[in-house]
């Protein structure tokens, strides 16, 4: 008996072509039997590299091919790939080959598909197996006790993918998580498989699907500017050693709350870089206040405005861009099908308001320091995760805290609010959008307040000098009048820049206790 082991990538016509030779002399010999194995074009040169290397051969292309010799007591005889297939059919069993070039090309295609398809139900399968880790860290505070009726209803995950949560937080708060714990499984869910708390920090995150981060429990009061930077980073470089060393590879790490959102996300992924791409920020708290806002002034609802999009420091500095939005269901005298929209700026007729009053409250609400709700933190944080495994609303724009690359004139190495949207499991850039330009002098009002933040966090600069622009200008009009861009509001009625340290606004901004702790690296 004849038995072969074919392997190839994928989406290699090769393997293709010598899968239908191997079919043809399994179907018509009766002792000639072949075992197909395809990998993924990623995974496939690091497969190889490791099979050659467990049997001592010499091959550097897909497809390769092997005949066992198990019932000799060996490990296998390579035969070589596509080449040295054809030779062996032509001479042991006189049979060839005639594929066309199209043809071999069309199955190697069917056979990437049909891979992607298989490894797909296989994770659902594993998933029904294998719960998804998620760990919640500053589990006592009051935004986890929002999400987790979130998180547990199936909505997030899918009904079909049970989840194991662990709560994480210090030892101070272990009689909380007790209560906490006991009172989810009050809930009796059908797709919580387990809860447990944690307060040892060098347990924490271990086999971790998904990583949530909280705005941390206060226990040290700092009093400047640049002390509530500096004492993010150790609680920052802890948690990002401790993902690194104990969290799956492929874990999904989201940062919410309102207290230096883009820093703590861009010094976790300097602490974690192996999985920086599966770092983001929540933004959308902000975007749902301003929705809620513009809401509110046009007598509607807020889930029939779409594509307000955040731009920025979330936690701070940001820019609140009507240019895009819409507006859904609308009553005026202009009335369509349920997918019909108008543009929101276009509808608000009330120049002063939205010129004023509008930019003014949301300064409010954004302000460095202001702290969510717990429901609206937990929401948002439910809605980024639903979207990253399932994808957003099609057509829909997204905000999210990403590290730039120098799209939309962005500077690089700093975490910025923009645009995006969610599909196959990660989040895209839309830098294909048109007529979004950031004035010159907003985008280095928002960019210099980041990297300073940045530089001051990890002392390579003493003090934060809040950004003071070179001139100020009269506030435009931002009602649609014919002719007229769109614009959003000059810098004087979004300048939400920090405070300086004279005026101490930190004096009741505490920081988390497990900065005292220290882990061998």
């Amino acid at each position: 008996m004849a038995k072969f082991v074919l392997a190839g990538r994928a989406d290699d016509p090769y393997y293709a072509k010598a899968e239908i030779l191997a079919d043809y002399l399994q179907k018509n010999l009766p002792d000639f039997h072949v075992f197909k194995i395809t990998q993924h074009p990623d995974v496939w040169e690091e497969w190889l590299r490791d099979v050659c290397e467990k049997n001592k051969w010499s091959h550097k292309s897909s497809p390769i091919i092997w005949r066992e010799l198990l019932d000799r007591g060996g490990k296998g005889l390579l035969l070589g790939g596509y080449n040295e297939f054809l030779e062996h059919a032509q001479l042991y069993y006189d049979v060839t080959s005639s594929m066309t070039t199209e043809l071999m090309k069309a199955i190697a295609q069917e056979n990437l598909e049909a891979h992607i398809q298989k490894e797909l139900e296989k994770d659902s399968l594993k998933d029904l197996i294998d719960p998804l880790q998620v760990w919640i860290t500053s589990a006592s505070a009051p935004a986890c006790y929002s999400l987790i009726p979130i998180l547990t209803s199936g909505e997030v995950f899918g009904m079909h993918t049970e989840i194991s949560i662990a709560l994480f937080d210090n030892k101070q708060a272990e009689k909380t998580l007790q209560n906490l714990a006991l009172e989810m499984q009050d809930l009796v869910s059908p797709v919580l498989r387990s809860v447990s708390i944690c307060t040892r920090v060098e347990e924490a995150f271990r086999q971790a699907h998904v990583v949530i981060i909280l705005d941390d429990p206060r226990t040290k009061e700092v009093y400047t500017m640049e002390e509530c930077l500096r004492s993010r980073v150790p609680l920052c470089r802890l948690y990002g050693y401790l993902i690194e060393k104990n969290a799956l590879d492929s874990v999904r790490v989201i940062v919410g709350g309102k207290t230096f959102v883009n820093l703590k996300t861009l010094l976790l992924m300097r602490y974690a870089p192996s999985i920086a791409h599966n770092i983001v920020a929540v933004a959308l708290g902000v975007e749902g206040q301003a929705r809620a806002e513009l809401a509110r002034k046009m007598k509607t609802s807020p889930s029939y405005i779409k594509d307000v999009i955040i731009w920025g420091n979330i936690s701070g500095n940001c820019y609140v861009d009507l240019r895009k939005a819409k507006i859904y269901k609308y009553e005026s005298a202009i009335w369509g099908p349920p997918h019909f929209s108008r543009p929101v700026l276009s509808l608000v007729f009330d120049s002063e308001w939205i010129n004023r009053e509008f930019v003014t409250t949301l300064k409010d609400l954004t302000a460095t320091g202001k702290q969510f709700g717990g429901m609206l933190a937990a929401h948002s944080i439910a809605t980024t995760l639903k979207y990253w495994y399932h994808g957003s609303p099609y057509g829909e724009i997204v905000s999210l805290g990403v590290l730039s690359e120098g799209q939309f004139g962005i500077p690089e190495g700093i975490v910025f609010s923009m645009p995006v949207k969610f599909e196959n499991g990660t989040w895209v850039v839309l830098t294909d959008l048109k007529d979004i330009e950031i004035s010159e002098q907003t985008m280095a009002r928002m960019t210099s307040d980041l990297m300073q933040e940045k530089l001051v966090a990890l002392g390579d600069l003493l003090y934060f000098q809040p950004y003071q622009p070179e001139y100020k200008n009269d506030l435009p009009d931002l009602t649609h009048e014919e002719g007229k861009d769109q614009v959003m509001p000059d810098v004087d009625y979004l300048d939400l820049t920090p405070k300086t340290n004279s005026e101490n606004p930190f004096s009741q901004e505490l920081t988390n206790d497990f900065e005292n702790i220290s882990m061998e690296q």
